[in-house]
């Protein structure tokens, strides 16, 4: 290998370094801010080290493969693990340790979390391996390589590492997804053809008309073809591995918990008025409102690991809050507004929380217990009055459809906010008129009136269409919510605690009494607003209540009884009632779909670029097929020796314009001589141009069976001329112009 001039190397390091960096640089986004830098840049800086190292002392690819792993370790515990370090510097045995797993385990765990990732653990070892292999692997061949052909196929190691960072990057990369593509076109491809050696004079207007075409389609077509379609991103299309689906209603427990007198758990440092949240649910099917799992970016189920910092656009005070666990149970773990990072001292307990950065809510996968200790670092949105959100509109925020809404709630609803003109205004008048109408009670008889538990359609139904409103919290904010969607609007409802006490007073025991339900509603500029539906405790039923129904709901129009079975009621006890899960073959089938439909779209600049090739491939079939089928015999004999003249001018093995049949069968004989198969294709190239010669200037006229017996064997001798070349000069004979063009004299002499 003789070594290369000093210029042209630097070229070649410049022009690939540079494009892995830009390849590279939406994983800062990924990890968060300048997180990931310093293992890019240190990946590049090493990997292109070696790399040049091993070019000039001409080591053996073992030997290189042997460096990268030893600068791997050396300086992956500095850039990729510096808490396995000694001063964040020196690797010790545990180093070596955690890069190897993490080279194995970090790229699950990287599509896995939420964004930002955090530098926790080897979380960086995919970003230092990136960088580091990438820039080794193309300075390596480009350096190495004995032939210009193969040292431009350095140029498709940055392409294969950005694939990696869309892989595992986000749906907003850092950099726009347009510009690194146009970059990355304009910088390897000319490099490409110059280290091929097929940058030519002649070729460069060609070329960058080529480009041009692939720029303006990749720039201009594949919007207006995409239109306002979201980005395939694989970390949305990752199902997670807690599934709220396989978990009862969490607003079906209100009344388990109205009757724990016992301490549930224990909160230090809660801001005050704030509130304590246990779980968001924005589904409803008849029969519970339950969290949503259909794995949307936006549901109230999507529930991920996070890092060590959480990203929120969420406005307000910011605290930190302890909670220690006593009698509380289940999967649901408390927070308080929105988290920005979470505290928690066991790693198993860690690795078992996931988070839900739409509604706030937490879950740990293997369920809360007795003595759990964590803390928060949050975010307390402040909560805006009616009269300051205005007449801002409804916020577009995706939900599940409704499914079993009893017909009295969009009756009701209709006619309580019949007068209010703004979103705000009907959120705060169907909340007045439930808390004010209404009366409460957690299930206790009183004076004959019964508050039955369970917020399905027929519970809902007594509710609102009944002489007399009675419930408690898990009733009045299933009945808001459905009102409130009825008009159109976002909401939810919130299951959790609202203790009396806030930060000043220390720690606060939170207890069964302490828990609450109320509805969310989404504005534009605000966020989710709560609203609180339940009637005051005291505000109980009287028997004059009963004996003079006065004003039971003078403004409601009762509707008629709602149709048969237009709510399925539950098969099991409406204490806990079970949704049924969707089925799972049309989730498949939509993924699958998506899936389909991204891929056509990414294809449609890919076939834009290669649409001058397939043109030339198409003019060549036409030529073949117009040859093949001409109705004059002599015309089809010699046009089957024109396929063979220019099978080989597309291979570059031509024959001279102004020879005779005769002698372009010599020559091509001659110049398939040192090629596999070089016999035979003299053998049948002399047979075919005798057989032409006689077809063309005997007194008689060939048959059409002569003919087509002849194009049997011009196809068999084609075959056997493609055949004899490497693979890479057969694909670049397909689509070659040699054949095409013009030559003069073209048509052969006869034999003499």
């Amino acid at each position: 290998m003789t070594p290369r001039p000093a210029g042209r190397a630097a070229v070649d390091v410049a022009c690939l370094v540079g494009t892995l960096g830009l390849a590279l640089a939406p994983l800062l986004e990924v990890y968060g801010g300048l997180t990931a830098l310093p293992a890019l840049a240190g990946g590049l800086l090493l990997g292109t080290a070696v790399a040049v190292v091993g070019a000039a002392r001409r080591w053996s690819a073992i030997v290189v493969v042997a460096a990268v792993v030893v600068v791997y370790v050396l300086a992956g515990g500095a850039l990729a693990a510096p808490s396995t370090t000694v001063a964040g510097v020196v690797p010790t045995p545990s180093t070596a340790v955690a890069l190897a797993r993490g080279a194995a385990s970090t790229w699950k765990q990287v599509l896995t979390l939420q964004p930002p990732v955090g530098s926790d653990g080897t979380l960086l070892v995919a970003a230092y391996l990136l960088a580091l292999v990438g820039s080794c692997l193309a300075v390596s061949i480009a350096l190495r390589a004995r032939t210009g052909a193969a040292a431009a196929s350095a140029a498709l190691v940055p392409v294969a590492v950005t694939i990696a960072t869309i892989i595992l990057g986000t749906r907003r990369p850092i950099v726009d997804p347009v510009l690194t593509g146009v970059l990355l076109a304009v910088v390897l491809l000319p490099w490409a053809s110059w280290r091929a050696g097929l940058l030519r004079a002649r070729r460069v207007v060609a070329t960058g008309a080529l480009v041009a075409v692939a720029v303006v389609a990749g720039v201009v077509g594949a919007p207006v073809v995409v239109g306002a379609t979201d980005r395939l991103v694989v970390r949305d299309e990752l199902v997670p591995p807690f599934d709220p689906r396989d978990y009862p209603s969490p607003l079906s427990a209100f009344r388990e918990f109205v009757k724990e007198d016992a301490p549930l758990f224990t909160v230090t440092g809660l801001p005050e008025g704030a509130r304590v949240r246990l779980a968001t649910m924005d589904r409803y099917d008849g029969v519970v409102w339950n969290v949503a799992g259909d794995g949307s970016a936006e549901a109230s189920g999507e529930f991920r690991r996070v890092g060590s910092e959480i990203d929120t656009t969420v406005r307000g005070d910011g605290a930190h809050v302890e909670f220690t666990v006593d009698q509380l149970a289940g999967v649901w773990l408390p927070t308080v507004g929105q988290a920005t990072s979470f505290d928690i001292a066991d790693p198993a307990v860690s690795s078992a929380l996931r988070y839900n950065d739409a509604t706030g809510g937490a879950v740990l996968t293997g369920g809360v217990h007795d003595g759990l200790e964590y803390g928060i670092d949050v975010v307390v949105p402040r909560v805006p009055p009616v009269t300051e959100i205005g007449s801002a509109p409804a916020s577009d925020v995706a939900q599940p459809p409704l499914a079993g809404v009893p017909d009295v709630a969009t009756v009701t609803a209709a006619d309580v906010a019949r007068d209010a003109g703004s979103p705000a205004q009907i959120s705060e008048a169907l909340e007045t008129w439930l808390a004010e109408e209404g009366f409460f009670s957690h299930g206790v008889q009183v004076s004959g009136t019964e508050s039955l538990s369970g917020h399905g359609a027929d519970r809902i139904t007594s509710l609102l269409g009944g002489d007399l409103m009675v419930g408690d919290g898990e009733q009045y904010a299933a009945a808001m919510a459905l009102m409130v969607r009825e008009m159109g609007l976002p909401a939810r409802v919130v299951l959790g605690f609202v203790p009396e006490r806030g930060a000043g007073d220390g720690p606060v025991e939170v207890t069964g009494k302490d828990v609450q339900a109320w509805v969310e509603v989404a504005f534009q500029g605000y966020g989710w607003v709560p609203f609180d539906p339940t009637p005051p405790p005291e505000q109980t039923p009287q028997e004059e209540d009963q004996e003079k129904p006065s004003e039971p709901n003078p403004q409601v129009v009762q509707p008629p009884p709602p149709p048969p079975g237009a709510v399925t009621p539950p098969d099991e006890d409406t204490e806990q009632p079970q949704t049924d899960d969707p089925d799972e073959q049309e989730d498949a089938g939509a993924l699958f779909w998506r899936i389909a439909r991204a891929a056509g779209i990414a294809a449609i600049p890919l076939l834009l670029l290669a649409s001058p090739l397939l043109v030339i491939i198409a003019i060549k079939a036409r030529r073949r097929r117009r040859r093949r089928r001409s109705l004059d015999p002599v015309a089809r004999v010699a046009g089957g020796w024109d396929e063979v003249l220019d099978t080989a001018r597309d291979l570059r093995r031509p024959a001279r314009p102004m020879a005779t049949r005769k002698e372009s069968a010599l020559a091509l004989a001659a110049s398939f001589a040192d090629a596999p198969g070089g016999a035979l294709v003299a053998t049948r190239v002399g047979a075919l141009a005798r057989s032409a010669d006689h077809a063309v200037f005997s007194a008689g006229e060939p048959s059409g069976a002569h003919a087509t017996a002849y194009w049997a064997d011009v196809q068999q001798t084609v075959e056997a001329m493609t055949r004899s070349v490497g693979w890479r000069r057969r694909v670049r004979a397909r689509v070659s112009t040699a054949s095409l063009k013009n030559h003069r004299n073209r048509r052969p002499k006869g034999s003499s």
